[in-house]
């Protein structure tokens, strides 16, 4: 096990717990010497303390990640990076001290910058001026930070999933029409399929009183078994929902809604995509996503969001990262078991392959890249079908946005990916170097750099130009 620099997560824990280091280095096994060597950062933790630290205090070895660290401070890099903080010279060394010692301040100072981007100035007081108990979060990032902290997996709706397929005789190839049975048989629930002019704009209406459950006719098969599957987590396993939902501790009730249908949709994916069947076929089809969509009735976004949750202790698939974008860049989905930091404020790197997706729509792109710290990444990306957002008004198609998903592994790990072939991953001239947005990335000599790092100085000199306005930027 690689050796952590989590000093101040250990300093934070003896002092939650009101312990002397005297009394936690007796609990360790260690000199309380020793012990203040790891609260300063000056001693990593070996593998052996760490072990006695989740005997001893009851942790989470995962709440101690080093990834932690590293995501806390690409979180402030970008928030640092606001050009309001220009002149406050903050070096990317202070940005890795700060959340590596006192991760707990770190993360306010990112709640409070949320707030600001939430707010601004214009709203008053960084949007938190209207009142006691306004609220400085956003329940979307809330719910997505929820998520990544269960690295995206929930055995308890994974378990309820699995009953379901067990108490009902479920089959695959005809899991739509059991599921319509489900509701009828065992929650009184009548399905019926709704022409266009009836649904208001709506794709999914589901009424208590009558009992009814209502969805749209322009919803594609995938989409139509995904609806029910939903209803039926609502219905049937609420009980389970809510308690992930008190146990995420958010801060308002829309945060809480949102987190309960995040919940309820993964366990629609896990209804659909049963874990032990779905892993065994990523496995042997080696990743293909044809093949999974088909196989299992699937669109091709919830094929890649279904990867992203096989993450079972002992039986775990590749670890993916994903991200949804629009073709303005804004990112409406993020998740990272690969170890790669997305984007949280502004727009990200243009050069990730899943922007390259909108130029050439429906054809799956390849993508070998390279962060400014050395590590890389396998990444695959493509445009989703607009599906049932696509209608008439006037006689006239309105207009559905167009998305992308980006779906990516560890370099380490391509070689189990069908996409793979043929490509020799050893070649330098194949990757791509990237970063997580202009303003955090260390790269000079980008020719897509929209706007100066921050960790650099600028300089324009009227006698040179580089591949962009910023290339040139020195500390010189």
């Amino acid at each position: 096990m690689r050796s952590l620099r989590i000093g101040g997560r250990v300093r934070r824990m003896r002092q939650e717990r009101r312990l002397s280091q005297s009394q936690m280095a007796g609990e360790l096994g260690i000199s309380p010497s020793y012990l203040t060597l790891i609260e300063s950062n000056q001693r990593p933790v070996t593998a052996s303390v760490l072990l006695r630290l989740a005997e001893k205090f009851q942790i989470d070895l995962g709440s101690l990640s080093a990834e932690e660290d590293g995501r806390l401070a690409t979180d402030l890099m970008e928030a640092l990076s606001d050009p309001m903080f220009e002149s406050a010279d903050v070096k990317a060394t202070d940005v890795r001290d700060l959340a590596a010692t006192l991760p707990a301040l770190g993360q306010a100072f990112v709640t409070l910058y949320h707030a600001y981007r939430r707010g601004g100035p214009a709203d008053g007081a960084l949007g938190m001026g209207d009142g006691e108990g306004a609220s400085a979060s956003i329940p979307s990032e809330e719910v997505s930070d929820f998520i990544q902290r269960h690295f995206n997996h929930f055995p308890t709706l994974e378990e309820a999933a699995e009953n379901l397929w067990v108490d009902h005789g479920l089959a695959l190839f005809t899991l739509q029409q059991d599921l319509v049975k489900v509701l009828a048989e065992r929650f009184a629930v009548d399905v019926e399929i709704a022409p266009t002019e009836s649904m208001r704009g709506l794709l999914r209406a589901y009424n208590p009183l009558t009992r009814r459950l209502q969805l749209s006719e322009l919803l594609t098969s995938p989409s139509r078994t995904f609806q029910l599957a939903h209803q039926i987590a609502f219905l049937g396993f609420r009980r389970e929902i809510d308690a992930l939902v008190s146990g995420g501790k958010f801060s308002t009730p829309e945060a809480d809604s949102l987190a309960a249908s995040a919940l309820a949709n993964y366990f629609a994916a896990a209804v659909m995509a049963p874990y032990p069947r779905f892993l065994d076929a990523a496995r042997t089809s080696r990743y293909d996503t044809t093949i999974l969509k088909h196989r299992f009735n699937l669109s091709f976004e919830q094929v890649c969001h279904r990867l992203t949750t096989l993450r079972r202790p002992g039986a775990e698939g590749v670890p993916f990262h994903l991200i949804r974008v629009d073709i303005a860049g804004n990112i409406s989905k993020r998740f990272s078991s690969s170890g790669i930091h997305i984007a949280r404020f502004g727009a990200a790197c243009p050069r990730w392959n899943v922007y390259d997706a909108f130029a050439t729509p429906g054809m799956l792109r390849v993508q070998v890249s390279r962060m400014p710290d050395g590590s890389s990444f396998f990444c695959v990306a493509r445009t989703l079908t607009p599906g049932g957002r696509q209608v008439m008004r006037g006689g006239l198609p309105a207009r559905a946005g167009m998305l992308a998903i980006g779906l990516g592994c560890p370099l380490s790990h391509a070689k189990e990916l069908v996409y793979a072939d043929g490509l020799n991953l050893e070649d330098p001239t194949i990757v791509t170097p990237i970063g997580v947005s202009c303003r955090t990335c260390s790269r000079v000599d980008c020719s897509d750099r929209a706007m100066p790092a921050l960790a650099q100085r600028l300089i324009i000199d009227e006698n040179r130009r580089g591949l962009s306005t910023y290339s040139i930027a020195t500390d010189g």
